[in-house]
């Protein structure tokens, strides 16, 4: 099964369906794909479909009648009968699209399945029975049935604890963004720059670019700003009101405003469970069951510190909210008003370059030393990197490390390759040098973690001193590494 020249990527994914509804084992198999809107599910499904001449089934917000009467007369469509089926439940519905894998494997998709289950609350227990093991219409079928959906909380809990399909289904795909790089080649980006400053905003989301923006990306780094004005602070385009869908569309999500309080304070930099906590006016023990259902819905991660394993942080997972409230929350009465737009955006230049620019160069210089990094840039392939805080008990402060590289070696005493600052704005001298090697004299100090071939890494957004140049010249501990590097295809520097 060939993927089809029109689509972009997605070449793991498509391998992976591509295994799983090629297989000409006997009896039917379950598959459940998911990830957040826009990533392109619907798009790689009804591909395969038409590849394979499999049955696509869009969902929607209707009554279980209306379902399987539009069901039935799709179902007629497609195996050229006279008239519609006529399903009277669920259970015969399930059984009529096994019947369509009885001589030869076919993907049968129902795609936006949370719709269905919230008209008919019984469906994953029905499909869990029809797929029960010795069950003749099972076993006599070769369908490779798929249910999709983005609701990504529901979605995720279909296949775990107690759930009815526990155990049921052959393939768990979860259809993420596109990577920086592969972000960056999507929108036909080629300054390096230029694709941070578009990632930090879009992400890698295709249809921001498809759909949303009619295929209008920046003509270069000159057109940023305009680009920004017209296609996200515009009030008639859809980016603006994007971020606000994103979490209305999670069923887990009710009260509204306490979720868009979290996420704000977590874009304005509060981290931590007990900043966020500052930040909203509630306990810390309130947000327990917000945060865990942010992260059911993909919107937000929890990252481990490296260096203290009691110490989490939490950050954004979609660019796109991060702006809606670090720049477009505060200044939405304005926004919502017309001419505004430019002015606003003019105005939230520091904003933008320390709320949104900066983390997410950050998170950019974390994704490529753990994936894209060659492994003589480390001295060896990282099997971890993250973030962490570093306790300076002689000067009585914390140290931030921005990215830190831990090894593979097993062990207690686990390897440290590297630790690194990221500064966007800011052109990296020596100091920066300096305040790496006094964190990497402190870690030398700890039992649990190896530190004596620790490499500093200073990731210059805007360049470096020559000063620091000349250090890293000198020492093979130093390593620079500036935008350009981390769009590099070799991983070299």
């Amino acid at each position: 099964m060939d993927k089809p020249s029109y689509m972009f990527d997605r070449d793991r994914e498509w391998a992976a369906l591509a295994r799983f509804v090629g297989n000409e084992a006997p009896g039917a198999t379950l598959g459940v794909v998911y990830g957040r809107r826009r990533q392109g599910k619907t798009f790689l499904l009804d591909a395969v479909c038409t590849a394979t001449g499999g049955f696509f089934f869009a969902a929607t917000e209707a009554t279980e009648a209306e379902t399987l009467s539009r069901l039935g007369a799709e179902l007629a469509q497609f195996l050229g009968l006279p008239s519609a089926v006529g399903l009277t439940d669920w259970y015969q519905a399930v059984d009529w699209l096994l019947a369509l894998g009885r001589e030869r494997p076919i993907p049968v998709v129902i795609d936006e399945f949370p719709y269905l289950v919230q008209a008919s609350p019984a469906l994953p227990s029905i499909i869990q029975r029809a797929y029960a093991p010795n069950r003749a219409e099972r076993t006599g079928s070769r369908a490779r049935l798929l249910l999709c959906g983005s609701a990504m909380s529901f979605m995720g809990g279909l296949l775990t604890g107690t759930a009815p399909l526990r155990g049921r289904a052959g393939l768990e795909m979860v259809v993420p963004t596109l990577d920086y790089r592969s972000a960056a080649r999507f929108w036909e980006i080629e300054d390096p720059r230029l694709a941070a400053r578009m990632h930090c905003i879009v992400g890698g989301t295709p249809a921001y670019r498809t759909e949303f923006a009619h295929g209008d990306s920046p003509a270069g780094p000159t057109d940023f700003d305009a680009w920004v004005v017209r296609n996200v602070l515009d009030r008639d385009s859809p980016l603006f009101r994007e971020a606000r869908h994103l979490l209305a569309e999670e069923p887990n999500i009710r009260d509204q405003g306490l979720y868009h309080s979290v996420l704000g304070a977590i874009a304005g930099g509060n981290n931590t469970r007990s900043g966020i906590a500052s930040c909203i006016g509630r306990k810390v023990s309130d947000l327990a069951h917000p945060l865990t259902v942010l992260e059911d819905s993909g919107l937000v991660n929890r990252e481990e510190d490296v260096f203290r394993a009691a110490r989490a942080t939490y950050t954004i997972a979609e660019p796109l909210v991060t702006f809606y409230h670090a720049i477009m929350r505060p200044e939405w009465s304005r926004l919502d008003r017309a001419g505004q737009a430019a002015r606003v955006w003019t105005e939230s230049t520091e904003r933008f370059h320390g709320r949104v620019v900066g983390p997410h160069f950050e998170f950019l210089c974390r994704e490529w030393a753990q994936l894209h990094a060659a492994p003589e840039v480390f001295g060896a392939a990282p099997s971890r990197v993250g973030r962490g805080v570093v306790n300076d008990s002689e000067q009585r402060r914390s140290h931030v490390v921005d990215v830190a590289v831990i090894g593979s070696t097993p062990g207690e005493c686990r390897p440290l390759l590297a630790i690194g600052e990221a500064k966007w704005g800011e052109r990296m001298g020596v100091g920066h040098l300096d305040r790496l090697r006094r964190i990497r004299t402190i870690v030398r100090g700890r039992a649990d973690l190896d530190a004596a071939a620790a490499r500093l890494v200073c990731f210059g957004g805007a360049g470096f001193s020559n000063q620091l140049r000349a250090a890293a010249e000198e020492d093979d501990d130093v390593v620079l590494v500036d935008v350009a590097d981390l769009y590099r295809r070799s991983g070299r520097i």
